[in-house]
C-alpha cells in the first residue's frame, strides 16, 4: 500500500515549516463530486433561502470574533503584510454579509406576451434556479477573501460547492471550512479538496460539474476551459499589467500615495497591481523620482510585524524571476531609481524603472512583484496606444482635473474597469471585477458571481382566461 501524499506548508517570509497536511487523490474526489452531485439531484436537500441567509449571518458573526486569528493566519502563510491581511480578512466578513443580502435579490422578470395573436391568453415569467454543482480554484494571493468569493457566492445561490484553495496557502480556506461548520452549513454542501494538479483537472473537467470559478494564471485557466465536460459554464480570472495614464494637470499630491500603495501592495503580487505608469513628459521624471523616494521609505520584511508594509514573494523563484526581469530591462536601457535587488532569497526591494524598453518583459508582461515602471509620453493616444497593446486587459486608471481628458480616456483604455483619479487596484466587493481578452472571461464580485451561478427557467401559463 502507497503511502499517501502530503502538503507541506512555509512561511514565504523565513521559509519555516507552518504545516504539513494530508493530500487526497481520484478516489477520494470521487466521493466529494457524488456527494456535491447527490445534494443538487435531490431537491429536498435544498437549502431554503432563510436558512442561507441566517446561515451566513452566523458566518459572518464567527468570523468577527477570529479576526486576528484570522489574520495571522493569512499574513503567515501568504505574506502579505498584517495590517494588510486584517483588512482582507474585515473585507471577507463583509463579503459574506454582501451575500446573505443579495440572496433575497435573486428573482427573475414578467415576459410580456399578447403582443401577437399566437401568444394570446398567456401569462409568462423567468425565475432563476441554482446552475449545479460549482468547483471552485483559488489563488494565493488573498487566501480567505477569495475563498469566499468562490465558495459563499455559490451557496448563497444555493449551488453545492467544492473549493481547492492555492497549495501555498490552504490554511485560511480550512479554518473558514471550520467557521462553515459551525454556522451550520449542512455536510456536503461546501467541501474542500487539498490535491494536486492532476486530480484538480480530474475533478473540474467531470461532467457533474456544472460550473468552474478559476483565479490564477492564464496558462491554467484557459487549459482547463478547453477540458471542460459539453454545457460545464466558467469564470476566470487570470491577471493584468494595470496601465495608469498621468496627464501634466493630475493633483500630483494626492496621486503619489495611491500610486506607491497601489504598485507595492502585497508586494505588487496582485493582478490589478501598478505596473504601467504612462506620464505626460512635463511632468513624467519628477514623478518618477517621487515615487521611488517614497518607495525607498517603505518598511519591508517579516508580515507578521505590524510596522511592515511591503513583505515577501510567495516563493523564492518569484524572486529569481522578478530579478532576471528586471536585470534584462535595465540591458535594454531601463535606469534603477530605486531598488533593482534582491533583499534575501524571500524579499526583492521595492524598485522604480525609468523609461523600460516596451519589448522587455517588465513591459510586456505581468510582473507580480514589486516593481512600477514610469514611462515618460508626449502624445496621450500614444501612451493609450502602449497602454492597449498587450494582450493583458483588466483594470486601468487615469489622473487629470479635465474632465473630457478623463471620460476620452476611460473610453479608450481597453479595460473592464478604469479608474478617474484613483489608482488601478482599487476594489470593492460588491463592484463587477475581472479581465477580458487574456486577463478572463466573467465576471467576479459578489452579486455578479451569484448571478453567474444561477440559469433562468421559463414559465409560460395558458388559460382562456387570461
Amino acid at each position: 500500500m502507497s503511502e499517501k501524499k502530503t502538503l507541506k506548508i512555509y512561511a514565504p517570509f523565513d521559509q519555516s515549516l507552518i504545516k504539513e497536511i494530508p493530500m487526497v487523490g481520484k478516489k477520494e474526489v470521487e466521493k466529494v463530486l457524488e456527494t456535491a452531485n447527490g445534494l443538487f439531484l435531490d431537491r429536498s436537500k435544498w437549502i431554503p433561502a432563510h436558512k442561507r441567509i441566517s446561515i451566513l449571518e452566523k458566518v459572518a458573526a464567527l468570523m468577527k470574533d477570529q479576526i486576528d486569528s484570522l489574520t495571522k493566519t493569512a499574513a503567515q502563510e501568504g505574506g502579505k503584510p498584517y495590517q494588510d491581511s486584517k483588512v482582507e480578512v474585515i473585507r471577507a466578513i463583509n463579503g459574506v454579509k454582501i451575500a446573505a443580502e443579495e440572496i433575497s435579490r435573486i428573482k427573475g422578470e414578467q415576459i410580456p406576451m399578447g403582443q401577437t395573436e399566437a401568444s394570446i391568453n398567456r401569462i409568462a415569467f423567468t425565475t432563476r434556479e441554482p446552475i449545479g454543482v460549482v468547483a471552485s480554484i483559488s489563488a494565493f494571493n488573498h487566501p480567505l477573501n477569495l475563498v469566499i468569493h468562490q465558495t459563499v457566492t455559490a451557496f448563497a445561490a444555493g449551488c453545492p460547492v467544492i473549493i481547492k484553495p492555492a497549495s501555498t496557502t490552504p490554511l485560511s480556506c480550512l479554518a473558514f471550512m471550520d467557521i462553515l461548520g459551525a454556522a451550520g452549513v449542512p455536510k456536503g454542501w461546501v467541501q474542500t479538496v487539498i490535491c494536486d494538479n492532476e486530480t484538480s483537472e480530474f475533478m473540474v473537467t467531470d461532467k457533474r460539474i456544472n460550473f468552474l470559478s478559476f483565479i490564477g494564471s492564464a496558462k491554467i485557466g484557459w487549459y482547463l476551459k478547453s477540458k471542460l465536460s459539453p454545457g460545464t459554464r466558467s469564470a476566470l480570472e487570470h491577471g493584468g499589467a494595470a496601465p495608469v495614464i498621468v496627464e501634466k494637470d493630475a493633483d500630483v499630491k494626492e496621486m503619489l500615495p495611491l500610486l506607491v500603495k497601489g504598485g507595492f501592495y502585497h508586494a505588487g503580487q496582485v493582478c490589478v497591481s501598478v505596473q504601467k505608469i504612462f506620464v505626460h513628459e512635463s511632468i513624467a521624471e519628477n514623478i518618477a523620482n517621487s515615487i521611488a523616494e517614497m518607495a525607498k521609505k517603505l518598511v519591508v520584511g517579516d508580515p507578521l510585524d505590524e510596522k511592515t508594509e511591503v513583505g515577501p514573494l510567495i516563493v523564492p523563484k518569484e524572486v529569481d524571476r522578478v530579478e532576471e526581469w528586471v536585470e534584462e530591462a535595465v540591458k535594454s536601457g531601463a535606469k534603477v531609481l530605486c531598488g533593482g535587488k534582491r533583499i534575501s532569497d524571500t524579499l526583492y526591494a521595492p524598485t522604480v524603472l525609468w523609461n523600460p524598453s516596451q519589448d522587455a518583459k517588465v513591459s510586456r508582461e505581468e510582473i507580480f512583484g514589486p516593481v512600477v515602471c514610469v514611462y515618460p509620453f508626449k502624445d496621450r493616444e500614444q501612451a493609450i496606444e502602449e497602454a492597449n497593446r498587450l494582450d493583458l486587459h483588466f483594470q486601468a486608471a487615469v489622473f487629470t482635473k479635465d474632465l473630457d481628458i478623463a471620460l476620452d480616456t476611460v473610453k479608450k483604455l481597453n479595460a473592464t474597469a478604469v479608474m478617474v483619479n484613483d489608482h488601478t487596484a482599487f476594489r470593492v466587493d460588491w463592484m463587477p471585477f475581472g479581465g477580458r481578452d487574456a486577463s478572463g472571461e466573467g465576471l467576479g464580485g459578489i452579486p455578479y458571481s451569484i448571478h453567474e451561478m444561477t440559469r433562468v427557467k421559463l414559465m409560460v401559463i395558458k388559460s382562456k382566461v387570461l
